[in-house]
């Protein structure tokens, strides 16, 4: 085993999460690295960003090289059932902030925050994985595995684990938790897309409702290819037999628009497979480490959260390592957890109402009211954190009794 490599912080992952806080904590004159077990570019789903993100790509100085990348831009998301159509536009938004953010191939848009760590002179040590932390009360031992399958240690100060699905510390130190969500799957492929042009709005994402429990995301890239994943209970998908292929098939001919859309599309690799995805941790903090994005807790990609909370999450969590390596108070409990869950918390009903069909009653009312949908528009714009947006300040409550109204509304009308 090698010398001790010291630094002032370790960030686990090289996803959007680990590079956004390294980023941030590199330009308040610490140093930095990251160890990434997979080797870039790799393929993971969270294709949606939400307009929330770009504040933090923003202070992480990421913005610029993303935008050379012309990835496709995304200004709002389509709603289709059964021929309605809810249309969200992110101008339209009762909260301040970004109107505008994009769809990205998951594998370029990581690869290029990760480019840009390194640009700062952030090194990012690939195929190595974390196999041991061991905890002192003013830094970490933390033990790493590299491709050749030699053990380093490297010293931190502080650790900010942002491993995503990998949930490092959680696994290692006991903290996972089942989530109170319902265990749903999803089967997706990139599909080229040669019919687009004659789609109406053909660059738009847009979610379609298979029936009340199943939905289906379409998420177009601006490189031809189109991103697209059914999302259901496992019992769902059972009724498709063969290979998953010959089921991604029989599933794009039982939905119509997707019928005329994909039905001659060639599939870029064999469709595949997530389930079981929500899970959550006692606790997002400890004596020496943080945990962000998707070590926290992961919902359901139905509002594209994920990469959201990731964002939101690096940029919180990295200020706060800042002022506490700084010899600052930090009130991990309030100025992080609670404030994290906060937002946590209004996507969760918003899923939960998704998946009750509550949301159906809302999103596809005869008479929408406009200044309610602006409100909800800045719930799925991810300014989940506006305490003056009423659905976001009561947001279980106000959701409920809204969904309630219009159908006792329909029912008499």
């Amino acid at each position: 085993m090698n010398s001790i490599t010291k630094v002032d912080v370790l960030v686990i992952g090289a996803g959007p999460s680990g590079t956004i806080a390294a980023s941030i904590i590199k330009q308040a004159g610490l140093s930095v690295q990251i160890v990434e077990k997979m080797k870039f570019p790799r393929f993971v789903i969270g294709e949606s960003l939400l307009p929330r993100c770009m504040e933090a790509l923003e202070e992480a100085k990421f913005l610029d090289a993303v935008k050379a990348k012309h990835f496709q831009q995304k200004d709002g998301a389509k709603f289709v059932m059964e021929g309605q159509v809810c249309d969200f536009n992110f101008s339209q938004q009762f909260t301040p902030g970004w109107s505008w953010t994009w769809q990205v191939p998951r594998a370029e848009f990581d690869t290029t925050l990760a480019d840009e760590c390194v640009k700062m002179d952030i090194p990012i040590h690939y195929e190595t994985e974390v196999v041991n932390i061991q905890i002192f009360s003013d830094h970490s031992v933390i033990v790493v595995k590299t491709a050749d399958g030699n053990e380093q240690k490297i010293e931190a100060k502080f650790i900010v684990d942002g491993s995503g699905y990998g949930r490092v510390i959680p696994k290692l130190f006991g903290l996972e938790r089942a989530s109170s969500q319902a265990a749903r799957k999803t089967l997706f492929c990139h599909l080229t897309d040669p019919n687009r042009s004659a789609a109406v709005e053909p660059n738009r994402i847009t979610i379609f409702v298979h029936d009340p429990a199943t939905w289906i995301w379409v998420i177009p890239f601006s490189n031809g290819n189109t991103s697209v994943g059914y999302v259901g209970s496992p019992e769902f998908f059972e009724q498709y037999e063969g290979t998953p292929e010959e089921q991604f098939r029989q599933l794009i001919q039982a939905q119509s628009e997707l019928r005329d859309r994909f039905g001659n599309a060639e599939m870029l690799w064999e469709p595949r497979t997530l389930q079981s995805w929500s899970v959550t941790t006692d606790t997002f903090y400890g004596e020496g480490f943080v945990l962000t994005g998707n070590v926290t807790e992961f919902l359901d990609p139905v509002f594209s959260s994920g990469v959201t909370l990731a964002a939101v999450s690096a940029q919180l969590a990295a200020h706060l390592v800042i002022r506490h390596l700084r010899g600052e108070p930090v009130d991990w409990e309030n100025e992080y957890m609670k404030q994290m869950m906060a937002g946590v918390d209004v996507f969760r009903t918003y899923v939960n109402a998704w998946y009750d069909g509550s949301l159906f009653n809302i999103f596809f009312a005869e008479n929408r009211n406009p200044e309610i949908m602006s409100q909800i528009c800045s719930v799925l714009a991810g300014y989940v954190w506006d305490d003056n947006n009423p659905f976001v300040k009561n947001h279980e409550k106000n959701v409920r009794t809204l969904s309630r109204y219009l159908t006792t509304q329909k029912a008499s009308a």
